[in-house]
């Protein structure tokens, strides 16, 4: 007994000698930052049961919104756990690619090898306004200012005006009896490079129709150039090879770019897409003649032209449209799918109305009940916001401050995911068009 007490007694000693050490040493992390780290231990093992079930689901969600638990936290330690997940989200970048669904790709070309790294053309923007006097009112409706269509250097300025080349607007019958003839007739009549381009684009926006429902069906009609140009009708895919075949045609390069866009309403990951790259002067530009025709209401096909997809910055591109070879982001350095996915979903209107997002910086954000979205606004337009449950319900109204800081406040109801949306005008009683959405998780207030 007594030797059992004396051996407990000098193990109760040596263990408190040896806290006394420890106690003495100093540490690597704070409490808080050994709390945080504990927390991404538990959420990397979740994700990790999550990746072996739901592996395409899970990369996503890691990519996008893995640090929800380091909401408003800052510091080294978040900082430095946040990196880790995207770091994380990006290694396994390849296992979503491979995983992820895209229907199309049987009905596109081998994709596009440039010979080195695709160097973008100068597109030059009108975003800027003419200086105001910061002391003057501000104007209930902005004077229209009519944009050039090229820098001095020749290089176009994004967005052009929604016309169609006076070619394709007046095309003769006769000259529409083959793809190639129709690309000949277009090619020899406009002798500016840039607006040889644009013409073959007009002319694949304007005359095809987009088939709502091989996309909603998933059983697609052949999409080659041939059957588009004597149909009329494609999904994204169609167009894209269709703009190639013509370019051909026509002695322009133009190839097709495979890859993922971002709809209004879709998830922030997106879905498969199809669109164009055109090297103009030896140098490459981005177009999307599908986005650029119309668009989907109530299940049918709304035409409506458009230029903003045409010869598009490719940092504004790169906010809807992600390709599945870097280079053809024409941006350095490009840009990894989580990145994108992180992006806030802003569409190129966004940008041509001279509007940035100063935050949030997320696609998806948390909130507790309130949402203040703030936006730079030097051209002075007017804007509206509304958001809804994300599953469906009522719509609610943003409180709206105009000017040039606009400001947007959501308050929402209860706890739940919503979809916030945005939309301007260039005059305050005029049509609204939309321009971007965030997903916002409201944790109540």
């Amino acid at each position: 007994m007594r030797s059992t007490k004396t051996s407990t007694s000098g193990a109760a000693a040596s263990r408190r000698a040896r806290r006394k050490v420890d106690d003495a040493r100093p540490r690597l992390f704070s409490f808080r930052e050994r709390v945080i780290l504990r927390t991404l231990v538990l959420n990397l093992a979740f994700l990790g049961a999550l990746l072996a079930r739901f592996p395409h689901a899970a990369l996503a969600a890691l990519a996008t919104r893995g640090d929800w638990f380091l909401d408003g936290r800052a510091g080294p330690g978040a900082e430095r756990a946040r990196a880790d997940l995207f770091a994380a989200a990006s290694g396994l970048e390849w296992v979503y690619a491979a995983l992820r669904d895209d229907p199309y790709r049987k009905q596109l070309p081998d994709p596009a090898k440039p010979e080195a790294t695709p160097e973008p053309a100068p597109v030059a923007t009108s975003l800027t306004p003419a200086p105001q006097d910061p002391e003057g009112p501000s104007p209930q409706t902005p004077t229209p200012v009519e944009r050039p269509l090229f820098a001095l250097d020749g290089t176009p300025v994004w967005p052009w005006p929604a016309t169609l080349h006076p070619l394709v607007a007046s095309l003769p019958p006769e000259a529409e009896s083959s793809l190639d003839s129709v690309a000949r007739h277009l090619a020899a009549g406009e002798p500016n490079p840039w607006l040889r381009v644009k013409a073959l684009h007009d002319y694949v926006a304007d005359r095809v129709a987009y088939d709502v429902e091989a996309y909603r069906s998933r059983n697609f009609p052949p999409q080659d150039a041939p059957t588009v140009f004597r149909t009329r009708r494609s999904v994204c895919a169609g167009y894209a090879n269709l703009l190639a075949a013509m370019g051909a045609a026509a002695g322009v390069e133009i190839v097709v770019v495979g890859g993922d866009a971002r709809l209004e309403g879709s998830d922030v990951t997106g879905e498969a897409h199809a669109w164009n790259a055109a090297k103009v002067d030896g140098r490459w530009a981005l177009l999307d003649p599908t986005w650029n025709a119309g668009h989907v209401r109530d299940g049918a096909f709304v035409k409506q032209y458009e230029t903003e997809y045409l010869f598009t910055p490719p940092e504004v591109q790169g906010i809807s449209h992600f390709p599945d070879d870097a280079a053809w982001q024409l941006r350095t350095p490009a840009l990894s799918r989580g990145e994108f996915f992180r992006q806030p979903m802003m569409r190129a209107r966004f940008y041509a109305h001279g509007l940035r997002l100063r935050s949030p910086e997320r696609s998806q954000v948390t909130v507790d009940g309130r949402l203040e979205v703030v936006l730079d606004n030097p051209q002075q337009q007017f804007l509206l916001g509304h958001f809804a449950p994300r599953e469906g319900g009522a719509t609610s109204e943003c409180r709206v401050e105009n000017g040039r800081e606009a400001r947007l406040e959501c308050a929402f109801p209860q706890e739940g995911t919503y979809r916030v949306e945005m939309f301007v005008s260039p005059q305050r009683y005029g049509t609204y068009h939309e321009v971007g959405e965030l997903e916002v998780v409201s944790r109540g207030s």
